[in-house]
């Protein structure tokens, strides 16, 4: 018998509550090793781009997009 076969067994023999604390313990332990963290954070994209809004006018610039809606 596989040794899969065997813990489950011995998983399934124990009470619901000590079941329970199994599942979550195995759950916690699995979810730490497989799910990866974050390798970079979404303030590291402050400020890109802002060059391209060098000299323009945000006033300007919204009433000009305003102005477009009307077509």
């Amino acid at each position: 018998m596989s040794s899969y076969h065997e813990v489950l067994n011995e998983a399934l023999s124990l009470p619901p509550d000590e079941q329970l604390r199994l599942i979550s313990e195995l759950l916690a332990d699995v979810r730490h090793r497989v799910i990866p963290k974050p390798q970079h954070s979404i303030t590291e994209l402050r400020g890109l781009g802002k060059e391209i809004w060098n000299g323009i006018d945000a006033q300007e610039y919204v009433d000009q997009e305003r102005a477009s809606w009307n077509g």
